[in-house]
């Protein structure tokens, strides 16, 4: 089994990748309730946590329910990644992660997430500056390289491991790429099959069915699968995946009822998590991705999208599920959400 540390995992696991404004703890909880079995938080600024800045703060709060869960950090500075990763240490999550692949500008721009990838013994420096800040173990999510003229993952790997790094994801793309075109998992796999390499290999990137996880465990012989853009409204993927996997046959796709359910589900957790005003508000943009596929349905948006009560939220979901009941979405119909524009790794 692909254990990182002291955490047990079960044989090749699927895990949640951490994601800007989605991989918050109500959505943890829902995927982790599906089958996920590693959660991620957020990234979090490490300049931002020493400031105290009460967003990053916030993206802190782990609940039981959702672990084992890792608190994911990003940043270009060793001294405010060694600070940041103390206080991650007291918050006491199983794992701290750190992000050397998210593409977006303003981050690339101060030098940290996939930034770092035109500095690797800075990069090395960061890793091994948090390994030796914290008690948890560490690993780290990257891609490839910068651009195609550095695609230096395998020797990258190599030094991470030797700083104490615990386990390593890769995505399939370089910076320059973003999310253009497939996701190239080749440099993945030699990455896994280096015999240098002891540590657990996941890989990450255009995983949006269970046939293609089946397909790239076997051709890659990765120890599990990071799932980010695919899971947005569709945490059953991850239960379909390990279905598949042990059973060769893919399951039904889920139902009105599974789908409403699962959005008061998400409604009540925020409302746990942020109260019930902004619990309230920060699921709006939610409703629409779980209920995608459903003729119609978009003329549910407005009330959705604007009921302050709970119970009136509710109401609405009850009177989907009937309308629709027995309506059936093929999974291959259910459009994934686009989520090229935001950082998910």
């Amino acid at each position: 089994m692909p254990n990182i540390g002291p955490i047990q995992l079960p044989d090749f696991p699927l895990l949640l990748a951490p994601m800007e404004d989605v991989s918050d703890p109500p959505f943890r909880a829902v995927c982790k309730t599906h089958g996920a079995d590693l959660v991620y938080t957020e990234f979090i600024s490490s300049e931002g946590l020493i400031k105290d800045a009460i967003r990053c703060r916030r993206k802190l709060d782990i609940f039981d329910e959702e672990r084992p869960v890792g608190i994911q950090l990003f940043g270009g500075d060793e001294k405010q990644m060694r600070l940041a990763a103390n206080i991650v240490d007291a918050t006491q999550p199983e794992l701290l992660d750190i992000n050397f692949g998210c593409p977006v500008k303003g981050i690339v721009a101060k030098g940290a997430g996939s930034g770092v990838l035109k500095d690797i013994p800075l990069m090395v420096r960061l890793t091994e500056t948090c390994v030796r800040s914290t008690s948890l173990p560490v690993t780290v999510k990257t891609r490839l390289g910068w651009d195609d003229d550095t695609k230096n993952i395998e020797e990258v790997a190599e030094r991470l491991q030797d700083v104490g790094v615990q386990a390593i994801t890769i995505h399939g793309r370089t910076r320059c790429q973003l999310y253009k075109g497939e996701a190239d998992w080749t440099l993945i796999g030699r990455v896994k099959n280096n015999p240098r390499i002891h540590i657990p290999v996941f890989g990450n990137g255009d995983i949006n069915s269970p046939q293609k996880a089946l397909e790239y465990k076997n051709r890659y012989g990765i120890d599990g699968i990071m799932i980010g853009r695919a899971a947005i409204g569709y945490p059953w993927i991850f239960r379909e995946i390990r279905h598949y996997l042990q059973t060769g046959e893919p399951m039904h796709a889920p139902t009105v009822a599974e789908r409403v359910q699962v959005c008061k589900l998400h409604l009540r957790k925020s409302i746990q998590w942020k109260g019930p005003l902004m619990g309230v508000y920060t699921m709006r943009q939610r409703y629409m991705q779980y209920l995608k596929g459903l003729p119609g349905i978009g003329d549910y948006r407005p009330k959705l999208v604007t009921l302050k009560e709970p119970e009136a939220i509710e109401a609405v979901l009850n009177e989907i599920q009937l309308k629709y009941a027995g309506y059936e979405v093929a999974r291959e119909e259910i459009e994934l959400v686009n989520y090229h524009e935001k950082c998910a790794l």
